[in-house]
């Protein structure tokens, strides 16, 4: 009995690791739309390349907050995300936020199975558990920390399933998973916490949009994804 129960573990575990493995193949593009009060402001699109058991995926994002003509908030970034075999090996990003500079250097040491991160904000070494806080892969849905694309810093974080919704997006309809996902110390400054409503597609594991409420009600929707 032993046995059979061991060849079925097996056999469940050889199709969820390959489910996992190729889950974002094919795709070469997501453009997602970012807004501000409902008013469109930028962009934070993601550019896939696949090669052989690693993928490389490229973001830019841009976005400006302008009241009376006036720019009070901006955001230009791009970033660099390399992995292998579903393991993130590098992380590369430069930020101007209202033209200060930030950034990201991450690369992961096979020698300790660490992650080795400079970054504007922390400088270290972080377990290999830990997730690019990025809105493209819903792997963030099931880590306990994620680690900041704009400044390297750790955040510790708490996700819960809020439920079953249908949404619409652009015109189409949509069925989704609610998520909540928010700091785990509760008693940072508000402008330090994670607190960030996430609709993931039920169908293919997209995540289709994020909403959050910081000097206004701001998405980040998915407008479109395009699949070689």
């Amino acid at each position: 009995m032993k046995k059979y129960i061991y060849i079925l573990f097996l056999i469940f575990l050889y199709f969820y690791l390959s489910a996992h493995t190729t889950h974002y193949k094919g795709i070469i593009k997501i453009e997602m739309e970012v807004f501000r009060n409902n008013k469109s402001i930028g962009y934070s699109n993601y550019f896939f390349e696949h090669e052989n058991d690693a993928f490389t995926v490229k973001n830019y994002t841009q976005f400006k907050v302008k009241i009376l003509g006036a720019n009070i908030f901006s955001i230009a970034s791009e970033a660099v995300e390399k992995y292998k075999n579903e393991k993130l090996i590098y992380f590369k990003s430069t930020t101007f936020q209202n033209g200060k500079e930030k950034y990201v250097n991450l690369n992961y040491d096979s020698s300790t199975d660490k992650f080795i991160i400079d970054g504007s904000s922390y400088k270290g070494k972080v377990n290999t558990d830990y997730v690019i806080g990025n809105w493209w892969n819903h792997e963030i849905l099931k880590a306990n920390k994620q680690i900041s694309p704009l400044t390297g810093s750790i955040k510790d974080q708490l996700v819960k399933l809020v439920g079953n919704e249908k949404i619409i997006l652009y015109g189409k309809k949509y069925n989704t998973k609610h998520y909540k996902l928010k700091s785990k110390d509760d008693n940072l400054p508000k402008n330090k916490k994670l607190d960030f409503d996430i609709w993931v597609n039920k169908e293919n594991n997209l995540i289709m949009k994020v909403a959050y409420s910081r000097m206004g009600n701001w998405e980040y929707r998915l407008k479109g994804f395009k699949i070689n």
